[in-house]
């Protein structure tokens, strides 16, 4: 068994949160080394736990339009890699899923990401996300978004793709305008390669 399996197996069976989720805990993820692009998500929500598929919902049907790929190749790990920053859903609350929880990606991160040689891009998926792997703690979701050129090509930021999310889409035409067509263009390049 290689060190990135024996580390797999290992996220795999991760209980650190055990006693904080109210579902239990159920590690999402979909990492292979030879991924080149890199989806840095939040956490799963209760579909992709019950089903133990990342981003099998609503969510995932828009992003995978956003991104302008068909469902078999977002789910080859040897292209798409897709590591939350909690690996188990955290659970609902009032307005929406909860946080992703932090123990996850103190955890695991930094081992799995190490693993990840061959990364092109990172579409950074949402708040948490983007504070985690931006640092922009200060701007908005909306001001990170917009700003997405400042990235350049490796990183992409992104909002979520939920449904909830569709007045902030309604709100924002410049994001269809002007980003997914180069989000969709960079993607192509990439696993085109």
């Amino acid at each position: 068994m290689s060190a990135f399996e024996s580390l797999l197996t290992e996220v795999q069976d991760c209980c650190i949160c055990a006693a904080y989720l109210p579902h239990g805990p159920r590690p999402i993820l979909q990492i292979h080394p030879l991924a080149r692009v890199l989806i840095a998500s939040q956490a799963p929500g209760r579909k992709a736990h019950d089903s133990g598929v990342p981003f099998d919902d609503a969510s995932g049907e828009r992003l995978r339009e956003w991104m302008g790929v068909t469902r078999e190749v977002f789910y080859d790990s040897k292209q798409i890699a897709i590591l939350p920053l909690g690996l188990c859903f955290p659970g609902t609350g009032k307005s929406g899923d909860l946080p992703p929880r932090s123990e996850c990606a103190a955890a695991w991160r930094g081992q799995l990401l190490g693993h990840l040689h061959h990364l092109e891009v990172t579409l950074v998926v949402g708040q948490y996300a983007q504070a985690y792997h931006i640092g922009e703690a200060r701007a908005s979701l909306t001001e990170t978004v917009r700003g997405w050129q400042s990235h350049g090509p490796e990183i992409i930021p992104l909002p979520h793709p939920s449904p909830r999310n569709n007045i902030w889409l309604s709100r924002n035409p410049w994001f269809e305008k002007e980003l997914l067509p180069m989000l969709k263009q960079r993607v192509t390049e990439v696993l085109e390669r």
